[in-house]
């Protein structure tokens, strides 16, 4: 299952139209922030797919009856980039536990590169909702590692990843991969170049919100 966020028409293309802008780019808290309401239109509409309980809330003037959701969530996400877009999905599940991965990339002088994770910080995860969070999707690598690396902390009831650009390869790459995990992107493109960059994707997600780094 694949929710593409563009095809909707919604205020949230304005915010995907900003994140692309070269020229809004360059306001660092506007491009945060922006990332972070993709986060909250993408965890708002998986919360439409969750399962809910009925819950009494007593008021200053009697009793109301309220549907909330009734599954464990967890959040996760690949350092550092995902973090804005991981901080619009708190603001919706505000009450979620919380996965953290740092992953890297190291090159070699053919031009390939290989994923590798340093530190992951997780939450046991047995029947829990997992909602992964990465701002990009390019080749889909990093985010298959992080799948498999957080089912070593448990089985989750269902997986749903959650990115603002993908590219048409890196959606195929999860799909075959992961043929359960549910993906809620911002948007598709079509072009992948040798070096793994979406186009027109929008650039460096991390670079753009945090500044660049000397790290490749």
């Amino acid at each position: 299952m694949i929710f593409n966020l563009s095809k909707q028409k919604s205020i949230a293309n304005k915010f995907l139209a900003e994140l692309r802008d070269v020229n809004i780019q360059k306001d660092r808290m506007r491009f945060r922030r922006n990332m972070e309401r993709i986060g909250e239109v993408l965890a708002y509409e998986i919360s439409k797919t969750l399962e809910y309980q009925e819950l009494e809330v007593e008021t200053p003037l009697g009793i109301a009856s309220v549907n909330v959701p009734s599954q464990r969530i967890v959040l996760g996400t690949i350092l550092r980039a995902g973090l804005p877009l991981h901080q619009g999905a708190l603001n919706i599940f505000d009450d979620a536990d919380n996965a953290f991965i740092s992953a890297y990339r190291m090159h070699h002088k053919d031009g390939t590169f290989e994923i590798n994770i340093e530190y992951t910080s997780c939450p046991n995860l047995d029947g829990c909702i997992l909602i992964l969070c990465d701002p990009m999707l390019a080749t889909g690598a990093s985010m298959d590692l992080a799948i498999k690396e957080l089912q070593e902390y448990g089985t989750p009831k269902s997986i749903h990843v959650m990115t603002a650009v993908a590219s048409s390869y890196g959606l195929d790459y999860i799909k075959r991969l992961n043929p359960k995990v549910k993906l809620w992107i911002g948007a598709e493109d079509d072009e992948l170049t040798a070096k793994s960059y979406i186009v027109p994707g929008l650039g460096d997600a991390g670079d753009l919100s945090y500044g660049s780094k000397m790290q490749d």
